[in-house]
């Protein structure tokens, strides 16, 4: 590797940060992050860090705010210890689903965060399939959107029967990723509509394409509470479909999620580790998780080498 690239991380992944050292060759820098008695995080760099290029590895996700803390006294601390540019890597992007005012009063949170990222000193955002696309254009720095396609695209050309399979999008917006994935896998594609029509009655779940007799994937960016999904995969099950699986970027998994899968008609669902499942995954036997190590890993060496990764946009 050349000289002058480091990688450091704080609490949010170690494993995802020591998977992606491992395939750079390179070791983690020693930083520290601890808490005073009131809850104050503290981060101090044990490394020499003068005119490095400089990577840090951490997802904003549960606890959200303690992470994005965390990484913003990171990079404060790469600033004021001269590191010639700094990446903040976020493979998942906290506040991501609240990119525009849905009602009046409320704030635009992507955007905040955004601000105060770019803020205390970060050069650049390197993260993973964003809520919305359009969070990049809140950043006055580059940001390289990776997509978590290829890791999910080989696990289901491996695992799944091609022929009889159809992708599908569990809500109107996430058509144009259910058509994109289906096109290079060359399945036909369904979309979940859903709508309430009346106050507080349970929502309707009519299904539009074909799926009677195939395995019906669901695709999603990420999942939440899985309330949603497993609703979408009964409705799946009603119109006959024969086997339900999912597949996700981001398993944020909160609440109640991995009980609801457990108890689901969802027979796999697919996720990668940009967040990490602290155990969720003993606790909940469908899950299966694919590493995103390399398609970072990857794209640091090129930002570090200055050669492009256009070709990992896909």
């Amino acid at each position: 590797m050349p000289q002058g690239l480091r990688l450091l991380t704080g609490t949010a992944h170690k494993q995802l940060a020591r998977d992606v050292a491992a395939y750079l060759g390179t070791g983690l820098g020693d930083a520290t992050v601890s808490r005073f008695s009131d809850g104050e995080i503290t981060v101090r760099l044990k490394d020499n860090v003068r005119g490095s290029d400089a990577f840090v590895i951490q997802p904003t996700s549960m606890p959200v705010n303690d992470n994005i803390m965390e990484l913003l006294l990171i990079i404060d601390a790469l600033k004021r210890a001269s590191a010639a540019r700094i990446t903040a890597v976020i493979p998942y992007y906290g506040y991501s689903r609240q990119d525009r005012k849905v009602q009046p009063r409320v704030p635009i949170s992507a955007k905040m965060v955004a601000d105060l990222i770019t803020v205390v000193g970060t050069n650049r955002v390197l993260t993973v399939d964003l809520h919305a696309g359009q969070i990049q254009g809140f950043f006055n720095i580059p940001v390289d959107n990776l997509y978590a396609a290829p890791v999910l695209l080989e696990h289901v050309k491996a695992n799944y029967d091609l022929d009889n399979l159809v992708i599908v999008s569990p809500d109107a917006g996430g058509v144009e990723r259910a058509r994109a994935f289906a096109k290079r896998l060359n399945c036909t594609i369904a979309i979940i509509d859903k709508r309430r029509e009346k106050a507080n009655e349970c929502e309707i779940m009519n299904v539009i394409g074909e799926v009677g007799g195939k395995d019906a994937l669901l695709l999603d960016d990420m999942v939440d509470t899985a309330g949603t999904l497993v609703q979408a995969a009964d409705a799946l099950k009603q119109m006959g479909a024969k086997k339900v699986s999912a597949a996700c970027t981001h398993p944020v998994l909160s609440g109640a999620a991995v009980e609801r899968l457990k108890a689901s008609s969802i027979s796999e669902m697919i996720v990668t580790d940009t967040i990490p499942l602290n155990g969720k995954k003993d606790e909940c036997g469908k899950l299966t998780v694919l590493s995103i190590a390399g398609i970072l890993g990857e794209a640091i060496k090129r930002i570090n080498e200055e050669s492009s990764i256009s070709s990992l946009f896909n």
